[in-house]
């Protein structure tokens, strides 16, 4: 038997993943990100690969990470957690800036930002964990708290969508 309530206990960060294709900009929610290499620093971050946001991500090579704050609204994180970029644009009326990449770097409701190169990437079952080498990164607010999975769905009572890493069944004690 799995106890798979015990994965709620791994901590994770709550994340914009942005990237670029064809002068278009998307960008998903994504929670399983994580640095794997001090030097050069790289990261690995995990996207489902049926998110406009992965095909952005496939195509140009380049990602940005915008650290959400736990002050950024629900609705704010559902227009980037639940909508699709198939759908809407994601970045209407939302302030943001092009890094050094060409990725968008989302500016409300976030701390900081990273923006990375994809070096490499492993397929998954539903998701491809993309590992990107950082080439910038920066602190945007320092007074807020960044935030994380936990603080979203206990203290937000934030929804995990289906495609996300981290969606675990309602029947949470099944056999695999």
């Amino acid at each position: 038997m799995l106890d798979l309530d015990s994965l709620f206990k791994l901590s994770y960060g709550m994340c914009i993943a942005s990237s670029k294709k064809n002068g278009k900009l998307n960008g998903c929610i994504v929670n399983t990100v994580f640095q794997v290499v001090p030097e050069p620093p790289m990261v690995a971050l995990s996207v489902n690969r049926q998110c406009l946001t992965h095909e952005y991500i496939t195509d140009s090579r380049v990602v940005a990470v915008s650290i959400l704050s736990e002050e950024a609204p629900m609705s704010f994180t559902g227009k980037f957690g639940f909508r699709s970029g198939r759908d809407i644009d994601k970045f209407e009326q939302v302030r943001y800036r092009i890094g050094q990449t060409g990725a968008p770097i989302i500016l409300d409701n976030t701390v900081g930002f990273l923006e990375a190169e994809v070096a490499d990437r492993v397929e998954l079952i539903t998701h491809t964990l993309f590992i990107a080498k950082i080439v910038a990164c920066q602190t945007l607010d320092e007074s807020k708290e960044p935030m994380t999975y936990a603080y979203y769905r206990d203290v937000k009572h934030g929804r995990t969508p289906k495609s996300a890493a981290t969606y675990i069944r309602e029947k949470t004690n099944a056999k695999l």
